[in-house]
């Protein structure tokens, strides 16, 4: 890395997010400062037609590599969501996030919810995704068997997963996270078009295990939304 360039350096760090990036984040990624020296070498990749400037979702100026290296419908900013407190969220939303944990852990990766803002301005959402768009994930924490409207919200699930995973340069896997195996059957080994579907858009589905306690606090809640 000492014998590249500082405009070669901010055009790798481009290539490896595969995202617009803001002179401010480049320069704390490359650890490269002043900041107004990225934003010299910018300049020059931009007028060298190697990357282009525009103002992101964020009122901040982006910078985004040109000249073929990443698809047009690559070309979405996306940002890490805060996770919800404890105090603040419902019970499914609290166990979702240890559930992300959880997996995070199996599949030796730190996930965190992640929105994208679209070209034309739109927002879509994952509850988990890796820093480096490797892993995307739908949670789930009902226990037992899903009701017909239920299924239907896992398949919308999946269908956003897809849709997101479509505007990456590098396609992700995509994983359904679930908290309990009856609730897991219809979109696994039961004979359903879901879980054919699944299978043959390769998104799989991980099972994990709750704490007991949050375990009961999501089937009291389910309770009192079927009374």
């Amino acid at each position: 890395m000492a014998h590249l360039t500082i405009a070669e350096r901010i055009i790798q760090e481009l290539l490896r997010t595969r995202l617009p990036l803001d002179d401010d984040e480049l320069a704390r990624r490359l650890d490269v400062q002043p900041r107004q020296t990225i934003n010299q070498a910018c300049r020059r990749l931009e007028q060298s037609r190697r990357l282009r400037r525009y103002i992101g979702t964020h009122g901040k100026i982006v910078n985004e590599l040109l000249g073929g290296t990443l698809p047009a419908a690559a070309m979405v900013a996306q940002e890490v969501l805060p996770e919800p407190a404890a105090g603040d969220s419902a019970a499914q939303r609290r166990a979702e996030g240890v559930m992300l944990g959880l997996l995070g852990e199996r599949l030796g990766k730190t996930l965190r919810p992640r929105r994208f803002a679209l070209p034309d301005g739109a927002r879509v959402e994952v509850d988990g995704a890796d820093e480096e768009l490797t892993l995307l994930v739908e949670a789930w924490a009902h226990q037992g068997p899903p009701k017909s409207a239920q299924k239907h919200k896992i398949l919308a699930d999946a269908m956003r997963l897809l849709f997101v995973a479509s505007m990456l340069p590098v396609p992700p896997r995509l994983v359904l996270c679930l908290s309990d195996e009856e609730a897991a059957r219809h979109f696994t080994i039961a004979r359903s078009w879901a879980a054919t579907a699944l299978r043959t858009f390769d998104i799989h589905v991980e099972v994990v295990e709750l704490p007991a306690e949050l375990r009961n606090e999501i089937l009291s809640a389910q309770q009192r939304q079927y009374r």
